[in-house]
């Protein structure tokens, strides 16, 4: 079963300037680090051990790719308290927001954050002729779309090939280990191995990808509108 949508308290939602002010980085730069910082995202890496907490902060609207199993407690900025779970490999949407959190879980949890910079600051991305989901909509799937992005679930078997398609600029998250070759629309290969976990930013691209391993590898791509 694929996991849902998983919608976002109404108490927690701030307006980003809020969110802005409390920057999760300098509020706890033990728990966030910056995988990628550019024109359209700025893509954090999450990691709190087990019973930790984090201090308030906050997000502009973000897309958030869970690479653990989470249990936590978040509090809002009115005070408001929510506990909330999510699944590994889930992922969801969220409006700007201002909250603190508490793993409660006794393990570590780590999660992606993509967050979304104000209209990628004027840019949009070009548009898609050739688009994945119609043309391999079986291995293609779509968990989350809004006007601000559309986030592809890929699912690729061992050694299947899928036909010429194209992305916008998107960020890319391997939930699984992969090892896939890219061929490109100027005819160059790119033999691409990762391991799970792997964060990896990718402007506008048109290629053809096979899965060259053994077993079935998954990713999420957040594509940029």
């Amino acid at each position: 079963m694929h996991p849902r949508l998983i919608p976002f308290p109404a108490f927690f939602a701030f307006a980003a300037t809020v969110a802005l002010a409390q920057d999760p980085v300098q509020v706890s730069p033990g728990s966030f680090k910056i995988a990628i910082d550019n024109t359209w995202v700025r893509t954090l890496r999450e990691t709190v051990g087990p019973h930790e907490k984090v201090a308030m902060h906050g997000h502009p609207e973000s897309v958030v790719v869970y690479l653990t199993d989470v249990r936590e407690r978040l509090t809002g900025a009115d005070g408001k308290v929510r506990e909330v779970t999510h699944k590994k490999d889930d992922v969801a949407y969220f409006d700007a927001a201002s909250y603190s959190e508490e793993n409660l879980s006794g393990a570590a949890m780590e999660q992606v954050v993509i967050e979304l910079k104000a209209a990628a600051n004027g840019h949009t991305s070009m548009p898609v002729a050739l688009d994945p989901v119609k043309l391999d909509g079986e291995h293609h799937l779509v968990p989350v779309e809004n006007d601000r992005v559309r986030v592809l679930r890929t699912i690729l078997e061992p050694h299947l090939k899928s036909p010429l398609h194209e992305h916008p600029h998107y960020v890319v998250v391997y939930l699984t280990e992969l090892h896939t070759t890219m061929k490109m629309a100027d005819g160059r290969v790119v033999d691409n191995p990762r391991k799970p976990g792997v964060i990896d930013w990718r402007d506008d691209l048109k290629h053809e990808t096979e899965n060259i391993g053994e077993k079935t590898a998954m990713e999420i791509q957040v594509e940029i509108k």
